[in-house]
This record gives C-alpha cells, structure tokens and sequence, in this order.
C-alpha cells in the first residue's frame, strides 16, 4: 500500500510546456450527432467556441471516434490557427458518445492498404505524427497576470529551472494551455492526442489502453514518449499486454489531472465556459470544484506494481515472460497467469518491437520518439517486413476469428537483426518525419 500511495500524484504533466495560458470560455452546449458515416471533416471535427475559447469535438461515434487522415489534418488546421490566434486562450478536445477516442481507423488503414493506397497510408502517419508534436509544443503567446506570473515562475524554477534563466521575455510568454475531457474509450494514438494537454480530465466512463501488440502494431503517436516515464515499469507492462486503465488508475498513475464523474460533465463545461479569466489558477479551480479525490480499489492492477517491476524490469521479452511463470508458479496468483495469456496472444514480433521502442523512448524527446515510431510504422504496414499488422486487424476486427497467424510465429524466430531492422533510418533522408523542432523548440 506504501508503494502505491507513492503513485498518486499533487498533479500531472506531460507535456512539453507545463505552464498556463488565458483561459476563456467555451460552449458548453450539448452538440447533436449527426451521420458519421460521410467523410466530411467538418462533421467530424466539429467547433464549439464562445468569448476567446475554442472547443474541438471528435464526432464518429459510431466508429468510437476512430481517427482518419482527414480528421487529423482538419484538427491540426485548427489548433495552428487558434495557436496563432491572440484572442484565443483556450483550446479543449472531447469526443462525441460512449469514447472520446478508440485510435486511429485501422480498418480502414488496413482496407486502403490492401488496396495498394500506401501513400494514403503514408500521409495519415505523417498528419497524424505532426499533430501529436504540435501539441506536446503547444504554446501560445500572452501578457500574463500578477498571479498568472507567479504560476509561471513556480513551472519555470521548480519544474524547468534552466529556462528561467534564458533569455525568454518574461512579460510576454509562451503558454500552453489545454483541457482534454477523456470521457470513455480512450485508446491508441487517441491517447497521443490527448496526454500533451496540462489538464487531462478522466471519469468514472474512462477507459484507457494500448493494445497495439495484439494487432500486430506497436504504441505510437507519442507512446514511447509518455509509456517510457511513468512509474517502474508500468508502461512496458500496459503496452506489452494492453491491458486496460479506469480513470481512478490514470490519476493513480499521472497520467490525468483531475476525477469527475460522467454526469457531472455538463455542469464542469458549464463552469468552464462562463470563465472570463486570465488567471490560470481559476481554471484549476474550476476542474476541482467538481472533481473528487479518489484512489484504486482493492482489484487494481496498480496494487500489483512490485510484481509488474520485478517482471517487467528485464531485457528481454524472453526474461519477462520466464519472470512471470515463476511468478505464477510460486504465488498461484491468476494476475500472473492472466497477463501471461495476454502477452501469448500478441505478436511475438510486436512484443520485441514494442518493448525497444519503450525502452529507447526513456531517454529521447518527444521528437526523437515520434521520429523513430514513424519508423517503425511505415515499416510496420509494409508486407515486405511483415503481414502480422493485416493478419492482427484481420483476425480482431474483421473476420473477427481471433486467431491470428503470426509470422514469426513465437518469440525464438524473432531476431535481434529483424527488431533493429525496423529502427534504422530510411536509406533516403526525404522519407523521414520533419518535425519544425528549431521553429517550436527554440530554446529546449
């Protein structure tokens, strides 16, 4: 209990600016779902806004929201012009019905490819890679407070000391200020989405996972990044077995900010919208004002946080899963037969991948990470390294058979030179993902 009580963290961030901005108000209007089945962006990504606040609402909810190249290039339109925009201070995301974002639309990504539409495939990892770096960057110039200064200052010498000393014109700043309500299903690079903003609003309805392994996939859009620098080894464990997280376990673990039940959602955007403050503080108050304390459960996976570091801290996949069968065998705990099971039904090739891809992320930038997914990615959809990606989306969500054939078949075939094969960089430099890190990072 000791140990656990050491995850549960004053506060959260993640992102790349962990200061506060100007926040205005949005519309706290109930938004109608319409037929998401057409391809129209401005359906799909609708705006709510009100005074000198925007709000982006995802609006497939027949597809949980799943993301599509249109929808994330529409989204990064958005965000570039409020970021520009002075008399804007305030940028939200949510989602429409039961998810606010289940990932990316991999049925279709895995239909356009067996088409032979590889660019198209190529351009939503590219759009979708640069919007999840837009956001962890995310900053906005504004004149600051008396007190916005004071939260300024206590980021900058507490948080980033060595910026406080650089030649940032300390009356003019810039600020990254967003609000992500994950309200449901919450997966894949719809979490890449989402964790860059200072305030990462979860519920009782909050679902979170990474279950890219058991696709024949890997956690990308900045998951090796945010995965990689929460506690222990938690990360490899949710990306190695996807394993899922409620919204008490994602304050648990840092990765929200604030609780709030499901139905105390309208009256929380209500109060939101009506602010007419420059004073950061008051949006913070304004979260906690229906916001809860809370703490996991007996049955929570993070209770087992010993045990997942003492499994999950090896070198390899090999390791892991030889720590978790003496496990089971001295405890008789189903935990570790559960996860066992799991870890079994992903692919072999995307365990070792995946578990890499977290490791090297523990000592990159957001940059160097999204860089390296993309990658990973472009190599991932190819058939010419491997059809475990088409084989995973066959067998779990088309044909739905749930017996997929994996090639390499276990964990032996898979080959040190096989993994690192998929992080080498492209033989030519155009292929890579340009990421405007001298524009948005000059001082980092």
């Amino acid at each position: 209990m000791q140990r656990l009580k050491t995850l549960l963290p004053e506060k959260c961030r993640f992102s790349l600016r962990t200061l506060c901005s100007h926040p205005r108000a949005f519309s706290a209007q109930v938004h109608h779902h319409i037929d998401d089945d057409h391809d129209d962006p401005q359906r799909q990504i609708l705006v709510e806004g009100r005074a000198k606040s925007r709000a982006a609402i995802l609006n497939r909810p027949s597809s949980l929201n799943a993301l599509t190249t249109s929808m994330v290039a529409r989204l990064k339109r958005l965000y570039d012009s409020w970021e520009e925009n002075s008399d804007i201070g305030f940028v939200l995301m949510k989602g429409s019905g039961r998810a606010f974002c289940s990932g990316a639309d991999v049925v279709r990504l895995y239909n356009s490819l067996n088409e032979g539409n590889v660019e198209e495939a190529e351009q939503f990892l590219r759009t979708l890679y640069s919007f999840a770096y837009l956001q962890g960057t995310y900053l906005k110039p504004h004149n600051l407070s008396p007190l916005g200064c004071v939260w300024f200052k206590y980021y900058f010498v507490i948080k980033i000391p060595f910026l406080w000393e650089s030649k940032i014109p300390k009356e003019k700043v810039g600020i990254e200020m967003m609000v992500a309500i994950l309200d449901g299903i919450t997966m894949g690079c719809g979490a890449g989405i989402s964790l860059p903003g200072m305030y990462r609003v979860v519920t009782d309805k909050t679902i979170f996972s990474h279950p890219e392994a058991q696709i024949g996939f890997h956690p990308d859009s900045g998951a090796s990044y945010y995965l990689s620098r929460l506690p222990g080894y938690l990360g490899e464990y949710l990306a190695l077995t996807g394993d899922k997280l409620n919204g008490v376990e994602m304050i648990a673990c840092h990765l929200a900010t604030h609780f709030t039940l499901n139905a105390r959602l309208p009256w929380l955007e209500e109060r939101l919208g009506k602010l007419i403050t420059d004073d950061p503080s008051i949006v913070e108050t304004s979260l906690a004002q229906y916001g809860d304390i809370v703490y996991p459960d007996k049955s929570s996976v993070l209770h087992k946080i010993d045990t997942i570091d003492r499994c999950f801290c090896h070198d390899t996949m090999e390791e892991i899963i030889e720590a978790l069968a003496k496990e089971a065998a001295e405890s008789y705990d189903e935990w570790c037969i559960s996860t066992l099971r799991k870890i079994r039904e992903a692919s072999p090739l995307s365990l070792k991948i995946t578990l890499e891809s977290i490791r090297e992320g523990r000592f990159e930038t957001l940059d160097q990470c999204l860089a390296r997914e993309y990658r990973i990615s472009l190599r991932g959809i190819s058939k010419q390294f491997s059809s475990d990606f088409f084989e995973g989306v066959r067998a779990r969500m088309v044909d739905k058979d749930f017996t997929p054939k994996w090639d390499p078949p276990s964990l032996k075939d898979v080959s040190d030179d096989m993994v690192q094969s998929y992080f080498s960089p492209f033989n030519e430099v155009e292929s890579e993902l340009v990421l405007p890190t001298a524009l948005r990072e000059p001082y980092m």
